[in-house]
């Protein structure tokens, strides 16, 4: 694919997407995609993630396609790797207008009352201080640029009990939702837009291990009877990013095909191919 990067909808933005490495062999995560929607909108990317070469797979797609990207290794979960990574961002490319916080790791860690507290002290860390102290270090150089858009990713799971007894994902995701309504208003004077994306039953490298039985249930489960992608997420990503969403601010936005929509039992109809009572 021919790149965008004169003319497209990010043209002239540098943008930071955590997470957005890819393992070899394993399915399009959502990071990835949203680099590389991205970078054929226009915008130079620093794909950042815990594994140096996850990151350069992205990176050598991106520049295969004509357009322009670096890769940084990080762990977002370190408040100090997080200030560098803004840094780079700045010294390689002149500026930093977007972050997409979409590091994140799955945590089925019990009940509330049968909570496993290692595993909830990693949630925390990977699913919700990686975006605060990313968000954190970022901030100042955007509000220098003039402004800029934070999208954290987020999960319908962050907004309802899901399927798995998730309890310390849910609360990580969750509380992101609050860090976007406060980074919203607590700097939108300063021109940052922050927005939240909450994928619903899309599968992507964070689902590769799904049976397919699950895979099927998931996805008969919503309206549209179909599974979302990585690119579903990227595209929203970009959206948001671009200055079409120049007021835009402070929005959880379930990307979820419509399953939020609908209470639980009407999934009935869908899952037992019945017409609806």
């Amino acid at each position: 694919m021919e790149s965008n990067n004169g003319n497209g909808r990010l043209a002239g933005k540098v943008a930071i997407v955590t997470g957005g490495g890819s393992r070899e062999g394993s399915e399009l995560g959502t990071g990835r995609a949203s680099a590389v929607a991205m970078a054929r909108e226009g915008a130079r990317v620093l794909v950042a993630d815990l594994h140096q070469d996850n990151a350069e797979r992205t990176v050598a797609e991106i520049r295969g396609e004509g357009g322009a990207a670096e890769a940084f290794a990080a762990d977002v979960s370190k408040s100090d790797q997080c200030a560098a990574m803004a840094a780079a961002a700045v010294e390689r490319f002149g500026a930093l207008h977007v972050l997409m916080n979409n590091c994140g790791i799955g945590s089925v860690g019990g009940t509330v009352s049968g909570l496993d507290e290692a595993v909830l002290e990693r949630s925390l860390d990977v699913n919700l201080k990686s975006a605060v102290y990313s968000s954190k270090h970022a901030i100042p150089h955007m509000a220098a640029a003039g402004g800029g858009s934070i999208i954290n990713v987020s999960s319908i799971d962050g907004l309802t009990a899901g399927m798995m007894t998730n309890t310390p994902y849910g609360i990580a995701k969750g509380a992101l939702h609050m860090l976007t309504k406060t980074t919203a208003v607590y700097h939108g004077r300063e021109g940052i837009r922050a927005n939240c994306i909450a994928p619903g039953h899309l599968h992507a490298a964070f689902t590769g291990g799904f049976p397919e039985r699950t895979r099927d249930l998931r996805r008969r489960a919503g309206p549209l009877g179909t599974e979302g992608t990585a690119w579903d997420i990227a595209w929203a990503a970009v959206f948001l990013a671009s200055d079409e969403a120049r007021w835009v601010s402070g929005v959880v936005l379930p990307v979820d095909g419509g399953l939020l929509a609908a209470a639980p039992l009407t999934a009935y109809a869908y899952l037992e191919d019945v017409k609806y009572l």
